[in-house]
């Protein structure tokens, strides 16, 4: 396809030559820059909430593991115990 060079959009240079427009656009835009600024606030206020949370999370996992660990000690010496009497049993 060959390059045509394209014409501009009517409805950007119409607004953007209409002198009545600009103050609206520019309203427009104050507008949206206030909402993104808000929005903004609102996202590094949740940012830092989501980092606090995710270093609870980092000590309940400490926590949940060291849990792990114990009971897996605890009960894996329960059942050493347990089959060594099986065999004092059997051996007698």
């Amino acid at each position: 396809m060959a390059n045509l060079p394209r014409a501009p959009s009517t409805s950007t240079s119409r607004l953007s030559t209409v002198p009545s427009q600009k103050p609206r656009q520019i309203s427009h835009l104050q507008a949206q820059l206030a909402q993104l600024t808000a929005n903004m606030a609102d996202l590094e206020s949740l940012m830092g909430m989501t980092a606090r949370q995710a270093q609870d999370m980092r000590g309940l996992g400490g926590y949940a593991g060291a849990m792990f660990m114990s009971a897996s000690k605890v009960l894996g010496e329960e059942t050493v115990k347990g089959a060594e009497e099986g065999k004092n049993g059997e051996n007698k």
